[in-house]
């Protein structure tokens, strides 16, 4: 029998300053691709040997996309760059007073710390709803998604009871934000165009997808008329949108919300918020509202000299425009991991720090063909023209020449063709399914 294999990082000593990036996700790969001509030895952890692009996740789970187009290698990403280095491993604990962080593949010494570990899904203490629901993180709760959703079609063939077939074949989501918005149209798409032909031995008039949502209207984030022509075209397309309705619990058939109101479903989907995924080993006075990393005007992490936080999983204070932090997508970590990567190397040269200063482009959301809304600086647009430029926003902001190309084609030939090319069922059921 071979020696089994002792945990350690293993990582060269080069005789400069080391940088460690936690995460490798949008913040984090914009502070890797910021230090590219900087005289220090970069190092990027992540539990994931690639990136995933988060806003078309949903895509996977509804067969509009290949999972290889939206996933990217982190190597090969930075294989270019002899000052690179990367460990497939999962941060467990920083210890600042040593300038080292405990993982799961050993242990590393740091001069400076970059945490950009991201956001995990807040089901709000609600422990049978996080048991029973399903969200929308990574690319294996995507796919898994996507295998619960046909695996559902495929059992709604097999039963005679009317509330148990309706029971796989209606949907929940409960969230009204972009991401359950955008899921709820790529539902109501797959059952206008796609399922008919896959399952036409089943009457679809009696697959439902309901959108729910806590607050008075969808899209929180946005204006008013985003929010109004979103729930149009949803009410259009046939989906059930319940505003004010709070969540109260979920037992895997029953969810229950309001004080006496409940939908009978196998499907629920949680999209309702996130909070932040600290590392554990700083005081606990770094952590403040939604479990995120209290950090400074820098986006150093406040109480440590040489530890920085970016991304969702940090809350800068201070921002008038944003009392309450600046908000959890990609637009704000990216700058944030751009400008952390400046300040390192104004540290390192003895300069001045930089303050951060969002710039706030806009948001948008797509909520089917030809269905958008867009909030930009100085205009708001819906519709077709809203709908192309949400298209091509999200087609440059891909990682990899290969991925945008996929992704434009899949899009052209769904476009044409009203289908979905990747109904694939990989993998047997998860226990919650």
């Amino acid at each position: 029998m071979p020696n089994s294999i002792v945990a350690q990082t293993r990582i060269a000593d080069l005789g400069t300053p080391r940088i460690i990036v936690i995460g490798g996700g949008f913040a984090g790969l914009e502070v890797v691709r910021h230090l590219k001509n900087v005289n220090a030895q970069v190092v990027l952890f992540d539990r994931y040997n690639h990136h995933t692009f988060q806003p078309l996740l949903y895509q996977v789970a509804t067969s509009g996309l290949e999972t290889s187009s939206i996933v990217f290698p982190l190597r090969k990403r930075f294989s270019h760059r002899p000052n690179f280095f990367f460990r497939l491993g999962e941060v467990k604990q920083i210890n600042p007073a040593e300038n080292t962080i405990e993982t799961s593949i050993g242990k590393a010494k740091y001069d400076y710390l970059v945490i950009a570990s991201g956001a995990t899904t807040n089901f709000y203490g609600m422990e049978d709803v996080q048991k029973y629901s399903m969200s929308m993180k990574t690319i294996e709760d995507s796919i898994q998604l996507r295998n619960h959703i046909l695996r559902n079609m495929e059992n709604a063939l097999l039963v005679d009871d009317p509330e148990q077939m309706n029971s796989f074949m209606d949907y929940v989501i409960v969230g009204g934000g972009p991401t359950g918005v955008e899921l709820a149209g790529a539902l109501a798409e797959l059952k206008s165009h796609v399922f008919p032909r896959d399952y036409n031995e089943l009457d679809l008039s009696h697959m439902d997808i309901h959108l729910i949502e806590a607050g008075p209207r969808l899209l929180n984030g946005m204006s008013e008329k985003a929010s109004t022509k979103a729930l149009q075209y949803l009410t259009d397309m046939g989906v059930d949108v319940r505003l004010n309705a709070a969540v109260k619990s979920y037992d895997g058939y029953e969810l229950k919300f309001n004080e006496n109101e409940r939908l009978i479903s196998r499907t629920v989907i949680w999209a309702a918020g996130v909070k932040g995924n600290p590392i554990e080993g700083l005081s606990k006075d770094t952590i403040t509202r939604g479990n995120r990393m209290l950090v400074d005007a820098y986006n150093r992490v406040k109480g440590y000299e040489n530890i920085f936080a970016v991304g969702d999983v940090a809350l800068m204070e201070g921002d008038s425009k944003f009392p309450k932090g600046h908000p959890q997508m990609a637009p704000p970590a990216m700058q944030q991991g751009k400008l952390v990567a400046e300040n390192i190397q104004r540290l390192m040269k003895k300069q001045a720090m930089k303050t951060f200063q969002y710039s706030d482009q806009g948001s948008m959301a797509t909520v089917g063909r030809n269905r958008a809304v867009v909030d930009m600086k100085g205009f708001k647009i819906q519709g077709f023209f809203a709908w192309f430029v949400w298209m091509f926003v999200h087609l440059l902001s891909i990682t990899g020449f290969k991925n945008k190309v996929f992704t434009f084609f899949s899009w052209f030939f769904s476009y044409l063709s009203y289908d979905r090319s990747n109904r694939l069922i990989i993998g047997r059921p998860r226990d919650k399914e």
